[in-house]
């Protein structure tokens, strides 16, 4: 009744003054008096407003509703987006049975969600059936991390020919809606638009173009939202390519009863079959042979090791890389090298001594490479005198002294050039070291391994005496 006579008055004010009040002054008026008349009646009212919520899935969320003076009226709480009415009063209407009420006795309603879900996102109200009836609104934000789509995204190993292109997919969801970014797992760069090189990538697909065996391996396909945990996938590229080798030393010499160790390099993806071949036999680890293969990615090191070499083991060693899209192969040739003589302390000829240390040395058994420049300097140095004794000598002599020192440095000679001084580039194993020279002798004769087993000062020695002896017979 105080209402309606309050609203009385205020209808006649206005028509006995209906200039000096607007619509918006009569309306706050109208709200003033309102609220004083509950006040003074101790009516319901809300004590503060409902405060937004946000939860993760699956998690519990509680809203709040405190109404002040509630007396004998009921609260109400409704899901506007579903038009749903969930609880009334200490009752709960729903079928839904994840909804409960509490009342804690003085002035607060709390509504419980339990484990809440996407559907459950939207306003909900608190009501008061008062008349006019009261209400207020609050918003349950319901959160997703994110989650990826295995369906419509890239399998976890996909393969690709060498120099084509490929895109890479990785789909996910979640709220809000997720960010996809793409790293490489060994923190390489990725190429992307025209080899344009990025750690990160950002979007859904990634681009590759003209894939190239460096970009072999695992990708992470990264799906974040601000909500955790954070997720990813690992998709690894196979980039397929047929087999290709690489011979460090072609040629490789060794005396016999040596040790010698020959290698091959080769990549090739899928994974290949590696073997050695000799004289169409396949090499198998032995008392004789010893295979060591260390494979790193789509590399791989193949070493044999060839024990006690006799005249049967020196020729064309094979190395084969063999996989499903081809076969390839490398030639090592492994051949006999004379040992070396082992040079005469008493040698009074300093300039030959120490060029022949240069060439072979006697206190150690290092990698060098051999002195080519210097072996035909020695030669000529070590027949110097041999060839004016004879250039001075008759034409018809045949004296046995003659003959032998001009045939002196002719052996001589072929023994050095046996040690280098050809045109090709190989290598040279002597012991168990390796010489680098230009290329292995064509010939192998004994008499070339007579000549270098015969000391070099001899043949200086049996020109002084031929000398002597030619000179006699003149006289």
């Amino acid at each position: 009744m105080f209402i309606i006579t309050v609203i009385k008055l205020l209808l006649i004010v206005l028509n006995i003054f209906p200039s000096r009040f607007t619509n918006r002054r009569v309306m706050f008026l109208i709200y003033m008096t309102n609220l004083v008349t509950h006040v003074m009646m101790d009516e319901p009212r809300f004590a503060q407003p409902i405060p937004n919520v946000t939860v993760a899935v699956g998690r519990d969320a509680n809203l709040p509703c405190v109404v002040e003076h509630l007396g004998g009226y009921k609260v109400a709480w409704i899901h506007i987006d579903r038009q749903m009415i969930l609880t009334i009063h200490r009752h709960v209407i729903s079928r839904i049975p994840r909804y409960s009420i509490t009342y804690d006795n003085a002035n607060t309603w709390l509504l419980h969600v339990n484990q809440a879900h996407q559907d459950d996102r939207g306003y909900y109200m608190c009501q008061v059936n008062t008349n006019p009836m009261i209400s207020q609104v609050g918003y349950l934000q319901v959160v997703v991390p994110p989650n990826i789509l295995d369906i419509e995204s890239t399998p976890s190993s996909v393969a690709v020919r060498e120099n084509q292109n490929i895109n890479m997919t990785c789909r996910a969801d979640g709220f809000p809606a997720p960010k996809i970014i793409w790293r490489r797992e060994d923190g390489e760069e990725i190429a992307v638009e025209k080899k344009k090189k990025v750690l990160v990538y950002d979007g859904d697909i990634l681009p590759l173009t003209k894939v190239s065996r460096n970009e072999m391996g695992a990708y992470l396909c990264i799906a974040t939202n601000g909500v955790p945990p954070s997720v990813s996938k690992r998709i690894i590229l196979d980039v397929e390519f047929s087999p290709m080798i690489w011979v460090p030393n072609q040629l490789v010499g060794a005396p016999a009863g040596t040790d010698v160790t020959i290698d091959c390099h080769t990549e090739a993806h899928p994974k290949a079959i590696i073997y050695w071949v000799y004289n169409a036999v396949m090499v198998l680890p032995s008392k004789k042979y010893k295979t060591d293969y260390t494979e790193n990615s789509y590399r791989a090191h193949m070493k044999l090791t060839i024990r006690n070499l006799q005249y049967g083991d020196f020729g064309n060693y094979r190395c084969i890389s063999k996989n499903s899209l081809g076969e390839t192969e490398g030639s090592i040739r492994v051949y006999e090298i004379p040992l070396p003589s082992t040079p005469s302390k008493q040698v009074t000829h300093t300039t030959v001594e120490s060029r022949e240390n240069n060439i072979i040395p006697s206190s150690r058994n290092d990698t060098t490479k051999l002195p080519q420049t210097d072996a035909y300097p020695m030669k000529n140095d070590l027949f110097s005198g041999s060839a004016s004794s004879a250039s001075s000598s008759s034409a018809a002599s045949s004296s046995s002294s003659s003959m032998q020192t001009s045939s002196l440095p002719a052996a001589t000679g072929n023994s050095l050039s046996a040690l280098g001084g050809s045109g090709g580039k190989g290598s040279l194993a002597i012991g168990k070291s390796m010489f680098y020279t230009e290329r292995p002798p064509n010939e192998y004769g004994s008499s070339h391994a007579g000549a270098l087993h015969r000391p070099p000062m001899v043949g200086l020695l049996l020109s002084w005496l031929g000398t002597a002896a030619f000179l006699c017979l003149r006289l």
